[in-house]
């Protein structure tokens, strides 16, 4: 009877044993694994031993450019991380045409080779080499080139001007006429797919130097005229018509009489002093619509003495 008893507990602690060891086994073999997939996490216990085993039992199916990390064949352990990068489509446009790639995030410099697509030293590509591309994101290479040419140009000529003690302060003269110049360019074109986008002068021959205008500036400011001594702030040569009585008021407000001018304000400001050679002592008073620039209109008593005067050149001197 002792010795059935003693068998059966015999049993009964392999049975135990067993259990638990095949419990212990079990745990062992069985590993918590994570997989970063579609912007998901997914949380799975197994007993498969690589990463392509968990992946076909989750039912996670891969497409041809599809990148997992760590490999397919490598082993699963407790605690493994797997991530699944899916690839993406990508227009890649260049040359003329558009390539469709299917491609996981890489730099646009990777993906323009698997493209099969060359970039010269000043290509233009957007989004930059070095930047990783995202789904959604197109890239574009613009081809950069060069052209050399020659042209002639003009080179214009300078203006000197210098002080000359024989002429009214206000009045010019041409003591030379200038002469432009000849240069031969070197133009370097820059074409952005064949466009022109600029033109840079990047050498210049001298075919003929340009030959300067003078320019004589008058500076006196004080002249005579017969027993008259005229000082004054500048002078200047106007065309100069007449008028007479309209039975109007001039533009300032006052009545036309011999002495007034009708003047360009913006040349010579109402009010101011003046002589005009040939007519006497004047003030600028009135304005007209014709009355533009270096002319002036001056009043005469009748129409005979307007028609005498008719349209003549005068030197006009702005007193002080």
């Amino acid at each position: 009877m002792l010795f059935l008893r003693s068998k059966q507990l015999a049993f009964w602690l392999a049975l135990v044993f067993m259990v638990a060891f095949l419990g212990g086994l079990l745990f062992w073999l069985e590993k918590d694994v994570t997989i970063a997939v579609d912007g998901k996490l997914v949380r799975t216990l197994t007993f498969k031993q690589t990463v392509q085993d968990v992946l076909e039992q989750e039912g996670i199916k891969l497409g041809p450019k599809d990148v997992v990390k760590p490999g397919l064949d490598t082993r699963l352990e407790k605690g493994s991380r797997i991530q699944v990068i899916r690839a993406f489509n990508v227009k890649v446009l260049a040359d003329g045409r558009v390539r469709q790639i299917l491609t996981t995030p890489v730099t646009v410099a990777q993906a323009l080779k698997v493209a099969g697509i060359g970039l010269g030293d000043e290509d233009i590509v957007t989004p930059k080499p070095d930047v990783v591309i995202k789904k959604g994101q197109d890239i574009r290479v613009v081809r950069v080139s060069h052209q050399v040419i020659t042209a002639n140009a003009v080179i214009p000529y300078p203006v000197q001007r210098t002080a000359d003690n024989t002429l009214e302060k206000g009045l010019t003269k041409t003591v030379r006429r200038g002469q432009n110049g000849l240069a031969v360019d070197e133009i370097k074109i820059t074409y952005h797919d064949g466009k022109e986008t600029g033109r840079e002068v990047i050498g210049r021959t001298i075919v003929k130097d340009p030959v300067p205008q003078v320019i004589a500036m008058g500076t006196i400011t004080s002249v005579s005229r017969g027993n008259l001594r005229l000082d004054f702030d500048r002078a200047m040569i106007a065309e100069a018509t007449a008028y007479t009585y309209t039975g109007s008021r001039t533009s300032s407000g006052a009545y036309p009489e011999v002495g007034l001018v009708a003047v360009d304000p913006s040349v010579i400001p109402m009010g101011t002093r003046l002589y005009v050679e040939g007519y006497g002592f004047a003030r600028a008073a009135d304005c007209g619509s014709d009355i533009k620039g270096n002319r002036i209109d001056v009043f005469m008593e009748t129409e005979s003495q307007c028609r005498s005067w008719g349209r003549r050149t005068v030197k006009v001197y702005v007193l002080e």
